[in-house]
């Protein structure tokens, strides 16, 4: 699903994206709702970015990637943490993109979330190609989003993969086995 987003455009810089895990529901300006094989999702396009709310009978998972106002967590690299009787798996990058790479991602990126039965994407006012979208799925046992924030002023789209489900029998909490893997910050060159 397209969406036009009758709003300011927010999150003018991949530097100021932040992500939190936990969050209430923020104030979106287009959702859609999702149920893939029992997984009740909520995508969320917030005029600060994105929120993905999951709802399964093993738990819940709140995911936000923003501008937060207050935030001291930046945007990792890569989280992987365990939820309870979930993995969650979460990883971003920046891509630095010439002014025709851009729009060509853009418009290919656009076309494939607009037509897709599990995405949502929106277009903020002022540029048609600066934009967040989001794509859902439900593959071996878990859930799986995509996300895209494009700055086109920059030339930079950040990309987040996220995986959360129940853990695999013998595998270990993170990778060091400890339950939780410390967050990388993403940076906005050459990632």
């Amino acid at each position: 699903m397209l969406t036009t987003l009758h709003t300011s455009y927010t999150d003018t810089r991949a530097a100021d994206l932040a992500w939190a895990l936990g969050r209430e529901p923020l104030p979106a300006l287009a959702t859609l709702d999702l149920e893939l094989s029992g997984a009740q999702v909520q995508l969320r396009l917030l005029g600060a970015s994105h929120q993905v709310l999951l709802e399964e009978e093993q738990g819940r998972c709140s995911e936000t990637v923003a501008c937060i106002p207050g935030s001291s967590t930046p945007l990792p690299l890569g989280v992987a943490k365990r939820l309870g009787d979930w993995e969650y798996e979460f990883a971003a990058h920046v891509e630095m993109l010439t002014p025709s790479q851009f729009t060509a991602r853009a418009q290919e990126l656009l076309a494939l979330v607009s037509d897709h039965p599990h995405g949502l994407a929106g277009v903020f006012p002022g540029s048609p190609h600066a934009f967040t979208a989001l794509l859902a799925q439900r593959h071996e046992g878990h859930v799986h989003w995509r996300t895209w924030h494009a700055y086109p002023q920059d030339g930079q789209l950040v990309a987040t993969r996220t995986r959360v489900g129940m853990r695999l029998p013998g595998r270990a909490n993170g990778p060091s086995g400890s339950g939780e893997a410390r967050p990388r910050t993403a940076q906005t060159h050459g990632v």
